[in-house]
């Protein structure tokens, strides 16, 4: 069904759990701490001062709780959530304005560590052999500043520092390698590879303008969007195997996803699919007229987060990919941005 406020429920197991409001008190609540089995939320917040939030969606999409890791640990989670990673039984969240990086238990959200020497202006963070790696952009106006952290999973602390190219941004593993895109805001047009078993700099690809994102194929092959073209990249050989331009009718692109052999992309308030083999770009999207700050997709469904205004409760919306009709309407937190499988 659609939903179009929060859950407000009670379930009395030797316990009382308060949730967000709302005025269905039909629909099951989570328990305290249990938040696997469903969708994970980061909402930046308001960026002057404002507070980010995570917000915990089951994967029936009946259950709702917004600011799930105030909830839990009695305490705010700091400025501007910018993102998560997953390792084991624990989630990383990036919290890009208070320059720190939260670690909790991914199921109950409980407060393992705070990571906050050593980190300015982190954003992303990807898994590799048992190290943490995070672009940090440092001081934006600093061109020398710009790298690669590498954190030590057992202590919660930075092991080492490693210079990138202008920018980094999104990250992804690929075996003993780590690839970076960097570049953002019309500068840099480089993918940073590094070896993650001597996180030293194995070299830098150039791509598109600004890179925003980069998803894996079936083939495991990296593929970057920039703001001018889909890259295929061999993570073998790190050659490039393809490039896909794009026309004057395609306006920002961003957001890429890859599911069952097609590449997902946002642009200009429309989804576009392209199959992997592909060697030209559909002119025709999948849908259109749709507002998503951030999307993410999985066995054939799309999840986008609408910001609305940005000062209000923003969206979820779900769609299902083999009749482009959406399906499920969520409210959930202020400005939502990144979307993740708990």
């Amino acid at each position: 069904m659609k939903l179009n406020k929060l859950f407000l429920a009670v379930l009395t197991l030797g316990l009382t759990f308060t949730s967000c409001s709302n005025d269905d008190d039909t629909a099951p609540i989570v328990a305290s701490g249990a938040y696997e089995n469903g969708i994970l939320i980061s909402h930046e917040g308001s960026f002057s001062g404002g507070v980010g939030t995570v917000s915990y969606v089951s994967n029936d999409f009946r259950t709702i709780e917004n600011d799930i890791f105030s909830n839990v640990n009695n305490r705010n989670l700091g400025t501007v959530a910018q993102s998560m990673a997953f390792n084991g039984d624990f989630a990383y969240i990036i919290i890009n304005v208070s320059n720190q990086i939260e670690v909790v238990n991914r199921y109950t959200f409980e407060s393992i560590a705070t990571i906050n020497t050593g980190v300015i202006n982190p954003r992303y963070m990807t898994i590799s052999n048992g190290k943490g790696y995070v672009t940090a952009w440092g001081d934006y106006s600093d061109t020398t500043d710009d790298a690669l952290l590498v954190v030590d999973l057992s202590t919660n602390t930075i092991l080492d520092t490693i210079a990138t190219s202008y920018l980094p941004e999104q990250i992804i593993a690929v075996d003993n390698k780590i690839y970076v895109a960097t570049g953002i805001y019309g500068n840099g047009n480089k993918v940073d590879v590094f070896n993650s078993v001597t996180d030293e700099l194995v070299e830098s690809i150039t791509v598109g303008n600004s890179p925003n994102s980069l998803q894996l194929d079936s083939s495991n092959d990296l593929w970057v969007l920039s703001s001018e073209n889909l890259i295929e990249i061999d993570t073998n050989s790190n050659i490039i195997n393809k490039t896909v331009t794009f026309d004057s009718s395609i306006s920002s692109p961003s957001k890429l996803n890859f599911d069952s052999g097609n590449l997902y992309l946002y642009a200009g308030g429309s989804v576009y699919k392209m199959d992997e083999t592909a060697t030209v770009f559909p002119t025709t999207p999948e849908f259109t007229n749709v507002s998503f700050y951030g999307m993410n997709v999985k066995d054939g469904l799309l999840y986008g987060v609408d910001a609305g205004d940005f000062t209000s409760n923003g969206t979820l919306k779900i769609y299902d990919l083999t009749t482009n009709i959406e399906i499920e309407s969520i409210e959930v937190g202020l400005i939502p941005g990144q979307i993740y499988f708990n």
